[in-house]
């Protein structure tokens, strides 16, 4: 590297968990970092999310490089086995690293990236370009921007603005875009029992997903209709069952996360959660009301809401990135040689291998993408592969190759990691695995029904069947029943689903399994 090139400071876009952390090895690597951060405080995602709690401890959620700078600022480590929420990781760790004067210093808020390039070069020209400086554009609270030059780029920037959208086929259904505008759409994870109470007290709310996330909602959300009775909750999913969201109870490797499943299921059992599953959102029309439009097995239905609450998972904005060689897995848009580690069809959290530097590689010579969005679409990411991540990087760019290629990542057995269909914000939070089928009492057309009040011979759809030709165990919708009633061969759905939601480390798994591949 020439001279004037390694002098430069290396960007870090995002000041989140996973960014705050690269700064940290950056700076122990003799490296000078300049971070760009889009909201106006450190970890502004995290701040969104602060009512949220996480699902593992306080040992996973702190990196090694940063504990290593707060110990001489006389920073007291939070206690390894409790679980904090985000506020509280925000204000114990994340808001102490961020001001430590050798990150302070360096981090711009009120920062976005909008574009980044190599100085005089655009994507076309390769000439020189491995000895180029990067630019980074940045625009900056006034609306002006200015451009920075450095010798390498990790983009730590998140997926936390870019949700998933509600309709089929990657796509936005008919009238969401207006829907957001109008306001009938929140932002994901609202806190529904703190600052959000007002917007949602007394009115109809939809949940749209089936992770942890979803849950967490839902969860608050019965809490709000237990003080504001009026409130009424209804909950969608693509899935024929809500089982992989139930999770295993008290065999749940994780027990906030097991019970968090279990109070679930009981609120959907009790009826004070109306459950649509096998829904899939076509549409969208808004007046004083906002009419989700769906189809489900049954044909066309549509319900009338107040408020909906997206929980589909997220993806990352690419456009700033317009101008770098990227090389990325054609389907959940990672690094490609990362790409086939974490599909979600075939991996889950804790089938991930560790990896650093060499797997996260473009053919843009030291630009890496880091944290939840090197993950593209897949919904696998711990905040403890992140840290790992950036620890090879900072090597990588040091010059250390042996220290680069050098991974390892110590999981708790379950494995730690974001949800499916939405939740994840460069934090930890569980496994999405499959887990006991549904009850019998929920229904795959919309209302849970009383186990008691819907006979074995009666359809999901209302139309009564001879009982010898719908088995007490088949559900004409595709629901799955008792695994007890349904023999493994002779299920409607497939392949009977896992009987409990913590998966070990190495077990291999994902979508797939659900199908039976």
């Amino acid at each position: 590297m020439n001279t004037e090139l390694s002098q430069l400071p290396v960007a870090v876009i995002g000041s989140g968990p996973v960014g705050l952390a690269a700064a940290a090895h950056l700076l122990e690597r003799g490296l000078t970092p300049v971070i760009f951060e889009a909201g106006d405080a450190p970890a502004s995602a995290v701040r969104a999310w602060g009512h949220i709690r996480l699902f593992s401890p306080w040992q996973y959620d702190v990196d090694a490089a940063a504990r290593r700078l707060l110990a001489d600022t006389g920073w007291q480590e939070p206690d390894a086995e409790t679980l904090p929420t985000g506020a509280e990781l925000l204000e114990q760790y994340l808001q102490p690293l961020a001001a430590v004067p050798a990150i302070r210093n360096v981090l711009h808020t009120n920062s976005e990236v909008v574009a980044v390039s190599r100085e005089g070069l655009d994507k076309t020209r390769t000439g020189g370009r491995d000895t180029t400086p990067f630019l980074v554009r940045v625009r900056n609270a006034d609306g002006t921007t200015a451009d920075h030059r450095v010798r390498a780029v990790i983009d730590a920037s998140g997926t936390w603005h870019s949700p998933n959208p509600l309709g089929s086929a990657g796509l936005a259904a008919p009238g969401e875009s207006a829907a957001y505008a109008e306001g009938f759409i929140t932002a994901p994870l609202p806190d529904v029992t703190g600052r959000d109470r007002d917007r949602f007290a007394g009115k109809h709310i939809l949940v749209v997903g089936a992770g942890h996330s979803a849950a967490n909602t839902l969860l608050a959300l019965g809490e709000l209709a237990e003080q504001e009775p009026d409130t009424r909750i209804s909950w969608a999913i693509r899935r024929s069952s809500a089982a992989s969201v139930y999770g295993g109870g008290d065999l749940d490797g994780l027990p906030a996360r097991g019970a968090l499943g279990s109070r679930l299921r009981t609120l959907v059992e009790e009826g004070r959660i109306e459950l649509h599953t096998s829904f899939t959102i076509t549409g969208f029309k808004s007046s004083g009301s906002l009419a989700v439009i769906g189809t489900t097995p049954c044909g066309e239905t549509q319900l009338d809401v107040d408020l909906l609450v997206p929980a589909t998972g997220f993806r990352p904005n690419l456009d700033m990135l317009r101008e770098i060689r990227l090389d990325l897995d054609p389907a959940v848009e990672a690094p490609r040689a990362l790409g086939p580690l974490i599909d979600p069809e075939f991996h889950s959290c804790g089938t991930v291998t560790p990896h650093g530097a060499r797997l996260l590689s473009h053919p843009e010579k030291d630009f890496y993408i880091t944290g939840m969005k090197s993950y593209g679409r897949a919904p696998t990411f711990l905040m403890a592969t992140g840290y790992e991540q950036v620890r090879s990087i900072a090597a990588a760019l040091a010059g250390d190759q042996k220290a680069a290629d050098d991974v390892e990542l110590v999981l708790p057995e379950t494995g730690v990691c974001s949800t499916d269909l939405g939740g994840s914000c460069d934090t930890v939070a569980s496994c999405d695995t499959d887990a006991a089928a549904a009850p019998a009492a929920e229904s795959c057309c919309g209302v849970p029904e009383p186990a008691a009040t819907t006979p074995a011979a009666e359809s999901c759809c209302g139309t009564p069947e001879p009982a010898a030709a719908v088995p007490a165990a088949e559900s004409c919708c595709g629901t799955p029943e008792p695994a007890a009633a349904v023999p493994a061969a002779e299920s409607c759905c497939g392949t009977p689903e896992p009987a409990f939601l913590g998966i070990p480390t190495g077990l291999e798994h994902g979508r797939s399994g659900e199908r039976g591949n």
